[in-house]
């Protein structure tokens, strides 16, 4: 960790090592380690990158943009919010890395749309991406809980969209003042 923070190693560079030194100290064995990467969650996202690359060449995200701008009008502030909403929702229904890469193209049209700085949007699309607490679908750990806690989909819903609408709320006030809209 320490030769990645200090821009010794880069960051694959130090987790390889790491992964290295795990297995010649015997920390793990190699089946173990061979066994540990979720091959779905990585066909997932790998596959979301070429659709996300496809939203972005064949207009489709400009397309996107372009309906958000005709919904919260030219207003950065109020595109922010659409923004969380679009990543909100989608990561609902599908897993925080699909959601941040689908609408990373969106995020980058409507900023340019709005005439403001990218930033504000890909910070508010990292904090929307994540706030998947309103369905046991959004994230692997919701479907753990889920099966193991006896939840149903509606106490997901209960708990879980207020407090989606109140990481939104706090995102879109507190972003902008921290990362301005205008460069």
């Amino acid at each position: 960790m320490l030769s990645v923070t200090s821009g010794l190693l880069s960051m694959l560079q130090g987790a390889l090592l790491a992964a290295g030194l795990m297995l010649v100290t015997r920390c793990t064995d190699g089946a173990t380690a061979r066994k540990a990467p979720d091959w779905q969650v990585l066909v997932v996202i790998a596959t979301s990158f070429g659709i996300g690359a496809a939203l972005q060449n064949t207009g489709a995200a400009s397309f996107l943009a372009n309906g958000l701008i005709s919904v919260v009008g030219n207003d950065p502030q109020l595109a922010l919010a659409g923004v969380f909403l679009t990543a909100s929702l989608l990561t609902s229904f599908a897993t925080n890395n699909v959601a941040a890469v689908l609408v990373f193209p969106i995020c980058l049209q409507t900023a340019a749309a709005v005439d403001a700085n990218p930033e504000p949007f890909l910070i508010t699309l990292m904090v929307a991406a994540s706030a998947s607490f309103a369905t046991p679908i959004g994230y692997q750990t919701n479907l753990m809980v889920f099966n193991l806690g006896g939840y149903r989909f509606s106490d997901f819903l209960r708990v879980g969209v207020p407090l989606t609408i109140l990481v939104g709320l706090v995102t879109v006030l507190l972003v902008p003042l921290v990362w301005p809209l205008q460069g």
